[in-house]
């Protein structure tokens, strides 16, 4: 569920979206995929920006004329992740579909690179321990659609990037993008919670 508010502008409800994560491989390997599915039942009005797929600006209408305008879209995402000593190097591959509308496919990518702070384990249960944080950087953007590549009003960020391992199934993640080009916000915050639920044993 998600919702908007902004000074001056109101508030409102903007949609909802369900999304899950498929992994194939069960132990790790030199290179490990991740396949995410995500439907979005939003509005025009949604300000979240968890990726950035196709071309163009963001709208900036008024939220009230925003909301009349639904969208129904499923996205798929190949993640792709390595282990290089101490290091984490992440690939993702984005497609997105507006399910009632013309618009062809949008592609997004996201690439990054992060670290734990601290390398050594510390021999009891500590949430502030150095190794629970990450630190890195990361570029992402959209890569226009089928019906055209559109360079010139394409969005694309560089953002450093910090991680909190809260749990070993709970992570807070905060960063803050620069803008690249001039369809991009010149800043862009973003700042997620994520848990990852037991798997399923077969």
């Amino acid at each position: 569920m998600e919702a908007i508010t902004t000074r001056g502008d109101g508030n409102g409800f903007t949609g909802w979206r369900w999304e899950n994560r498929f992994r194939p491989l069960r132990s790790e390997h030199r290179v490990n995929p991740v396949l995410y599915i995500e439907y979005e039942d939003t509005n025009e009005a949604s300000r979240i920006q968890k990726e950035i797929v196709g071309s163009g600006p963001i709208e900036y209408e008024p939220i009230a004329d925003l909301q009349a305008v639904h969208t129904h879209e499923l996205e798929a995402k190949l993640i792709l992740s390595s282990v290089v000593g101490v290091w984490n190097i992440s690939e993702n591959v984005i497609f997105e579909k507006n399910l009632f509308e013309a618009e062809g496919v949008e592609f997004g990518y996201s690439v990054g690179v992060s670290r734990p702070i601290g390398t050594l384990a510390s021999a009891t249960s500590c949430h502030f321990c150095a190794e629970n944080f990450v630190v890195g950087i990361e570029a992402y953007g959209g890569l226009g659609s089928t019906e055209g590549f559109a360079a010139g009003e394409q969005r694309h960020y560089i953002a450093p990037v910090v991680g909190w391992h809260v749990t070993p199934r709970t992570t807070i993640k905060a960063s803050a993008g620069i803008g690249l080009t001039r369809a991009s916000d010149h800043a862009l915050l973003r700042l997620g919670a994520s848990y990852e639920l037991p798997g399923v044993r077969r």
